[in-house]
């Protein structure tokens, strides 16, 4: 895969429009990469790069911010949605800075979704390469016998792609139902009740408790707070 992350999907990144939009920008001149007009629709931004678009300074001049938001379910993770459904950025109304979610929790989802306006960060937390540990508890329609646990801990085909193996424990259990925690690398989209769906138990909650080693913690539905140091440096695979 190729270094950086392209342009058009930068900008987008930093809200100020959508990747086609971006092209638009890119193509009518107004988009400026380390103070020179950019016309190359597949440049891929680098490290350091001070990006402009539509006169505004995305990268190399704004202060870095980063913030974890506990979402509640019923919030689609985009900047605006067609259908007129609630957005996390409504959640994020008070913070100064545009900032932009880093990976996406479907609607139905809830738990640990980060925000910043670190386009270079961004890029690395979800790059395959990482392997970041994305971790889920999952309350399941029935219980999760043995060979279904077999087959998470191979890897599932979910439609066209083969998961990795994945970390489940069965948290607790019964006739019922089961709740179940389940740890993954990947970001394909809907991955975990996919998962689910193909060894043929049905997600009912779905939530994200732990992303690259941060936590939760007492963090209530529907609230955001900045990171600390320590788990910034976490993030970024290194120590504070």
């Amino acid at each position: 895969m190729e270094d950086g992350l392209r342009l058009n999907k930068y900008i987008a990144q930093a809200g100020v429009c959508s990747r086609r939009k971006a092209d638009e920008l890119i193509a009518a001149g107004k988009v400026k990469v380390n103070g020179s007009v950019m016309d190359q629709l597949g440049y891929r931004v680098q490290p350091g790069d001070r990006v402009e678009a539509a006169g505004r300074v995305l990268g190399g001049g704004e202060k870095k911010v980063y913030y974890m938001l506990n979402k509640p379910v019923g919030y689609v993770t985009t900047l605006s949605d067609e259908f007129d459904r609630p957005t996390v950025m409504e959640l994020m109304a008070d913070v100064e800075e545009r900032v932009f979610p880093v990976g996406r929790l479907d609607y139905g989802t809830s738990g640990l979704l980060l925000f910043t306006n670190d386009g270079e960060l961004a890029y690395q937390l979800t790059h395959p390469s990482r392997q970041i540990d994305k971790v889920y508890r999952a309350r399941l329609n029935e219980p999760l016998t043995e060979e279904k646990l077999k087959q998470l801990r191979r890897g599932v085909d979910i439609g066209g792609f083969v998961t990795s193996p994945a970390q489940v424990e069965v948290l607790k259990q019964n006739e019922r139902g089961a709740l179940v925690e389940i740890i993954i690398h990947e970001g394909k989209n809907r991955q975990v009740r996919k998962m689910f769906d193909a060894v043929g138990c049905r997600v009912l909650e779905l939530e994200r408790v732990a992303l690259g080693g941060l936590t939760l913690g007492r963090l209530k539905p529907g609230h955001y707070r900045k990171l600390s140091r320590e788990e910034l440096a976490m993030l970024r695979g290194r120590e504070s």
